[in-house]
């Protein structure tokens, strides 16, 4: 089969197209045909070396996929061959994948439509409603608006009854816009467009130096900043700040270890999707799709920031 192989932790100039043996789906697993493969932000920081216990190079690149079954391992229920299904795995940018974990993509929307579903707006939703205990009349700042998890936490805290308020570069406002955020504002003007202690929740997915305004901006006692990333790099803020200065709640936030070590929270947060889907909040996405080939220049192009949306890779 065709895939994407990173062949070293340069980033996106060093990965290429290869022809490898297909996987086998072994006990607990099942062999998708890969319709669409999702880019996330996670696969740039897996080609740095930056995303931790990622993969070693040279490993087949990407994790996130929809497609077909093709073959069912021992112990696997509920699903068929046959079936289309949305999830999570190593290799996914190539022509067949294994997941362990993944969920049917809903009736009657394409593979490519369901991108999202479980990374994008289950991370946004676990961590806007979930932690963020986001409730009418609160306000709501969302870092990297235009992207997957942002536009999903736009449509979602809108919802909920949310104020939001969204950072985005000024080429991508009127998407944002668009989605529902009350107000849009660059990055670079956090600190003069945001009073101290405005903000009841932020999902902050940017990290470095805005880590520490995200803190500042939230409101003491209550305000709760929910950490989903760290693309711009590691912050640091002290217990003393956190005890005198910013008196806030801090929650750290990855899907993953969300899925493992609170199953039932996540299965909430999987019928609260389908509730989601059903009221017309969650519309099968739109991703912009691109091929295989063109894989290193679209996570070229994530990783400078000028994407919007959701990205894919047909193989």
């Amino acid at each position: 089969m065709r895939a994407l192989e990173q062949g070293g932790w340069g980033g996106a100039g060093e990965m290429r197209v290869v022809e490898v043996e297909a996987p086998a789906a072994g006990a607990g697993e099942v062999l998708v045909r890969v319709g669409a493969a999702g880019v996330n932000f996670a696969d740039v920081m897996r080609a740095r070396g930056t995303y931790d216990g990622g993969p070693r190079p040279p490993y087949l690149a990407g994790f996130e996929a929809a497609g077909e079954v093709v073959a069912v391992g021992d112990g696997v229920t509920g699903v068929t061959v046959g079936d289309h299904v949305i999830g999570t795995g190593y290799g996914a940018f190539a022509e067949y994948m294994v997941m362990a974990d993944f969920v049917p993509v809903p009736v009657g929307w394409a593979d490519e439509e369901a991108l999202g579903l479980v990374l994008n707006w289950a991370t946004a939703l676990a961590a806007l409603r979930s932690l963020g205990r986001v409730k009418p009349g609160d306000t709501v700042l969302i870092h990297a608006a235009a992207g997957g998890v942002g536009q999903a936490a736009v449509r979602i805290a809108k919802y909920y009854g949310a104020t939001v308020i969204a950072t985005a570069s000024a080429p991508k406002h009127d998407v944002v816009r668009r989605l529902g955020a009350d107000r849009v504002i660059e990055l670079g003007d956090l600190k003069a467009e945001m009073g101290d202690g405005s903000v009841d929740v932020v999902l902050e997915s940017v990290g470095g130096e805005t880590f520490r305004r995200s803190i500042e901006v939230a409101r003491w006692v209550t305000g709760k900043v929910i950490v989903i990333g760290a693309a711009a790099g590691e912050s640091s803020i002290s217990n003393w700040e956190l005890n005198f200065k910013h008196p806030v709640q801090v929650i750290g936030h990855h899907l993953t270890t969300f899925i493992q070590q609170a199953p039932e929270l996540f299965a909430d947060v999987m019928a609260e999707l389908g509730k989601l889907i059903d009221a017309g909040v969650y519309p099968p996405g739109k991703p912009t799709v691109y091929d295989l080939e063109d894989g290193p220049k679209v996570l070229a192009e994530l990783e400078a920031g000028v994407t919007v949306g959701k990205l894919a890779l047909k193989p």
